[in-house]
């Protein structure tokens, strides 16, 4: 098999391109390894257009494998890959975010890239190769497209970058940030942070976007080597009589019910205004098609947008670049609900409502990458009703599954441990009214929710959704290039036409003293660290004025839980007891739940987390863990049952399944001829711990304990025992020096 191989580094590992005839009927494959992590990624275009369809079908699909990681994964009686876990499908939407800016967007072609993990080495995040094999696979490949791009992940440990961090580097880091985009310019990052200041975020973006630019060259030169030939594909049209007759008639009123501030009357008028267009283009170009007329509608609404927010400094609102919408924050929404906050910002609400749930309560993530137990949950649900839509109500897709792992990773840093506060949490954030930035609104949202259950959150946290306004060419979505800054307008708390028509979607989030997560995307071919620098100041200011309003609802945690959450008892055990907690088959642990209606987690050190709404149940299982696990002492007075009797003495249970011997020697102060005579099964009776022996078991004495004979009982016992016949006393079974035990007979 022919191949080509190319190899660099990248941080501390080695980086290998191989082309070869594997997935030779795709328009572009490409093999790519970092260390053992291996990742085949390809590229295909569909021979024709997408009829109806009015945007740019691009697909990005992540392919997590199993074998890859040596591991058989799925249910019971499923044991095949089934639907891509969240960690797949964030890395999938990262190179979607990543490549989809170097189309041109007038592309009707359906373009799909799959990234499937062949091998990963617990070492490697696949997401970084996966990014670069989709680069090379569409520059190697036949299919227009302007590459190409690469990322990179940046990490901080002990005031130390890291470049491209292992997992195990990433872990307790200060940052985890992956940052991609051409030689030129970024155009997306992704990442989460322990209040990193902005600076220090600077710093890491301009020395990502240094490692970015080595990858690149190294791309290059590959593609060199290689020669590709880029087909030609039909583009939807933006010049000509058609687009003029729209410019003249319609870009007008255009900018006229853009800059209607409701939302609903907005979306009214430009619904009745793009009808009123569709039937007068059918009419006036019969020969257009309606991907060309759909087209020309929206990019036509682009330049509006633009032309009125960087010429005239108008935003559809009124608001200045830098102006928030009118903020509120409520706390105690909902009754009974552990913990409620309302967020809302002009017209996007969130509700966010938390339950907390004991230890056993975790979530258990088992993937290709990562088996692990998660104790904080944010989800994120955007309900059709929240855009006045009508759709049918599926599980979530992609974009609730980014934007709540978004609003979980700006919260998580802030977060009490499970030392201090041993609650498993799952946050709920539910959009009830959209108009941009709601994903930072459950951060602001799920803030409140905290607070108001009374976790104990290290400082409040929010987030702004910032955007950005930049002169373009003319029916082209690509900035100019060159030396000079081109014209531009960073806008705070982005909503409706902004966000939809804007150049940037820049989510930051954090507390006064610094960012806990950060997410960019553009649909330009990138902007610079300066840009950056100015988006990041400007969402600082946004950021505090923002947390002063919800300090004001609730200014910090409440002293108390709920009377409706659980409460959580922490009990440490000797790890040699867990099994004696336990039981057979779960048969003492599960007993114990189903008898006082706890719930009980055990962890591997030892440690035991007994949760409970009821004061009570709490308490008798409390009770009966410490007898089970008890730790037990010489010369300690216990009481228990007689289970079983032997000729050499009696077991008796003093908790449950656990057991000591009473010698017939120890049963009384006098010779006991036969156990019997003392004690028999079912007997409730005191008894002293004599001694432990080396395996841990317990032996016991009853004529040790205080006041158990009288004096005249013990008179008339060795009266009896001095009568008696004599008889064989057999050894104590637990002294192995006596050899084997000798068959049992009287004389």
């Amino acid at each position: 098999m022919r191949t080509q191989e190319f190899s660099t580094s990248l941080g501390s590992s080695p980086l290998t391109v191989l082309l070869t005839p594997l997935a030779g009927q795709a328009n572009g494959s490409v093999i790519v390894r970092s260390g053992d992590t291996t990742v085949l990624v390809t590229a295909v275009m569909a021979k024709i257009p997408r009829e109806g369809g009015d945007f740019f079908p691009l697909t990005v699909d992540y392919e997590e494998r199993g074998y890859a990681a040596g591991k058989i994964l799925g249910s019971r009686f499923v044991k095949r890959e089934a639907r891509p876990s969240e960690e797949a499908i964030l890395t999938a939407r990262l190179i979607d975010r990543t490549i989809r800016p170097r189309f041109d967007l007038r592309m009707r072609n359906e373009v799909q890239v799959i990234a499937t993990v062949l091998s990963f080495d617990g070492a490697n995040d696949p997401d970084v190769p996966s990014l670069l094999g989709a680069s090379l696979a569409l520059s190697l490949s036949d299919i227009p497209w302007d590459g190409p791009v690469a990322g990179v992940r940046i990490g901080r440990k002990e005031n130390a970058w890291i470049v491209n961090p292992s997992i195990a580097e990433r872990e307790g880091g200060e940052l985890d940030l992956m940052v991609s985009g051409t030689d030129a310019k970024i155009n997306m990052v992704e990442g989460g942070a322990n209040e990193l200041p902005e600076d220090l975020m600077l710093e890491a973006l301009a020395e990502a976007h240094a490692e970015i630019k080595k990858i690149i060259a190294f791309e290059a030169e590959i593609v060199a080597k290689n020669h590709p030939t880029k087909t030609a594909v039909p583009l939807a049209a933006v010049r000509g009589p058609l687009r003029d007759a729209l410019v003249n008639n319609f870009s007008e009123r255009i900018g006229d019910a853009l800059w209607t501030q409701e939302k609903a009357s907005r979306n009214e008028r430009i619904a009745a205004l793009k009808a009123e267009w569709v039937e007068f283009a059918k009419k006036e170009f019969p020969n257009a098609s309606p991907q060309e007329i759909s087209y020309n509608w929206e990019d036509e609404m682009d330049v509006v947008v633009h032309r009125r927010i960087i010429g005239e400094n108008r935003r559809p609102d009124g608001r200045r670049p830098d102006e928030l919408r009118p903020l509120s924050a409520e706390v105690q929404i909902v009754p009974r609900v552990h913990g409620t906050g309302l967020f809302i910002r002009g017209e996007t609400q969130a509700l966010s409502m938390i339950t907390l749930g004991s230890p056993g309560d975790r979530l258990l993530i088992e993937g290709m990458e990562v088996s692990a137990k998660r104790r904080f949950m944010h989800h994120y649900n955007f309900p059709p009703f929240s855009t006045g839509e009508t759709k049918p109500l599926r599980s979530p897709g992609r974009r609730e599954i980014g934007h709540g792992a978004l609003a979980e990773r700006a919260l998580r840093p802030l977060i009490p441990d499970a030392e201090t506060f041993p609650y498993t949490i799952r946050i709920v954030s539910e959009i009830l009214s959209s108009n941009g930035s709601s994903s930072m609104a459950s951060v602001c949202g799920s803030t409140l929710a905290l607070f108001d259950a009374g976790v104990p959150m290290k400082k409040p946290a929010a987030g702004i959704a910032m955007g950005l306004m930049m002169e373009q060419n003319e029916g082209n979505r690509k900035q100019e290039t060159g030396n000079s800054e081109p014209n531009y307008v960073v806008l705070t708390d982005i909503q409706g036409p902004e966000d939809h028509y804007g150049d940037m979607d820049f989510k930051a989030a954090g507390t006064r003293d610094g960012i806990t997560a950060l997410q960019m995307d553009v649909k330009i071919d990138g902007v610079t660290i300066e840009m950056i620098a100015k988006t990041l100041a400007q969402a600082k200011r946004a950021r505090i004025e923002i947390l002063e309003v919800m300090q004001r609802a609730i200014p910090e945690p409440r002293p108390d839980l709920s009377p409706f959450a659980p409460r959580i008892a922490v009990v440490k055990i000797d790890p040699a007891k867990i099994g004696a907690l336990i039981g057979p088959g779960g048969k003492i642990i599960n007993g114990i739940i189903d008898q006082t209606g706890v719930d009980i987690a055990v962890e591997d050190d030892g440690t035991v987390f007994v949760t409970s709404v009821k004061a009570e149940g709490m308490a008798e299982a409390l009770a009966m863990i410490k007898q089970i696990t008890k730790e037990y002492k010489p010369g300690e007075l216990l009481e228990g049952t007689v289970t079983r009797v032997f000729d050499f003495g009696a077991m008796v249970e003093v908790a449950p399944k656990t057991e000591g011997l009473i010698h017939i020697s120890e049963l009384a102060p006098w010779r006991v001829n036969a156990v019997e005579d003392v004690v028999n099964i079912g007997d409730r009776i005191p008894v002293m711990v004599r001694n432990i022996d080396d395996q841990g078991r317990l032996n016991f004495s009853l004529k040790s304990v205080p006041g158990r004979y009288s004096e005249e009982d013990i008179a008339r016992g060795q009266e009896a025992s001095r009568n008696a016949p004599p008889s064989y006393r057999p050894p104590h079974p637990r002294d192995d020096r006596r050899g084997p035990r000798p068959p049992r007979f009287r004389r």
